[in-house]
Formats: structure tokens, C-alpha cells, sequence
């Protein structure tokens, strides 16, 4: 349902505007928590890189949660993969690889789709404030004028 903005009184548009805010902010805020996982995958995906025989029986520093664990890297061929809610599964490299490329692909779709609607609220909310102004700029002008009347 189209409403047209110059109908609607201050307070309503006051309202509108709040929950333009709100609606951006958390399209913004989901924007970016994608992101943020779309990076930890991506850089899972490159260190897969680094397996290779050259690198087998070498010593390394493993990140375990927020502490680095020593080990040496015994199997360049396999990798657990961490396929959500604590389940890991084996894979060979290269379907690791394919693994997290898929997720960043669905990712990269689920953030193109929410960009359209967030380009979309903030074009709303400009739209609101202008009417806004608008209307606050009427508002002053008849208190000028009723204010010039009432003095004469």
C-alpha cells in the first residue's frame, strides 16, 4: 500500500523515520555479520594452501579457540571440516576447498539480496526526512506570518 508522505502529519512521519532507522540498522548489522563469516571462511579456504607434501612432518602453531597449540602436521591430504553445530567431518583438500567456496558463494547471494533492500530503506528514510523538512520549513513560515499579523 503506497502512502503518499506529504499526507502524513509530523508525528507519523517522526514514526516512520524511527522505524526506517531501525529497519537500516538491522539490515546493516546482518550485512555485516555476513561478512564477517564470509571472511572466516575465505581464510579457511586459503589455508588449506599450505597442505601440501613439502609441508608434511613440519612443525607448526595451531590456532585451538583463543590459544596456539604446537603440532606437527602429520596428513597433508585430509581435513576435518567443521560442518556447523559441532559436527566435523573428514574431507580430502580439495573437496574442502569446494566446501567453503560453496559457502562463500551462498553468502555472497544472501548479501546481494539484502543490499537491494537496504539501498531501498534508506532511500525511504531521505524521502521521509525531505518531507520532514518540508513540512518544519511550512510550519515556521505560518508562525512568521501569524506572528507579523498579530504584532500589526
Amino acid at each position: 500500500m503506497a502512502v503518499n508522505l506529504t499526507e502524513l502529519s509530523l508525528p507519523q512521519l517522526e514514526g516512520l523515520k524511527t522505524q526506517l532507522d531501525q529497519e537500516t540498522e538491522f539490515l546493516s548489522s546482518s550485512i555485516g555479520q555476513l561478512k564477517v563469516v564470509q571472511t572466516k571462511y575465505v581464510e579457511a579456504k586459503d589455508s588449506l594452501n599450505v597442505l601440501n607434501k613439502s609441508n608434511e612432518g613440519e612443525y607448526y602453531c595451531y590456532t585451538l579457540y583463543d590459544m596456539y597449540v604446537p603440532g606437527k602436521l602429520n596428513d597433508v591430504d585430509h581435513v576435518l571440516v567443521d560442518v556447523g553445530t559441532g559436527y566435523f567431518v573428514e574431507k580430502n583438500v580439495e573437496d574442502g576447498k569446494e566446501f567453503f567456496k560453496r559457502k562463500i558463494d551462498f553468502l555472497t547471494k544472501q548479501i546481494e539480496k539484502i543490499q537491494p533492500a537496504l539501498q531501498e530503506k534508506h532511500a525511504m528514510k531521505q524521502a521521509v526526512v525531505e518531507v520532514m523538512n518540508m513540512k518544519l520549513q511550512q510550519l515556521h513560515s505560518q508562525q512568521a506570518s501569524q506572528s507579523g499579523t498579530t504584532k500589526a
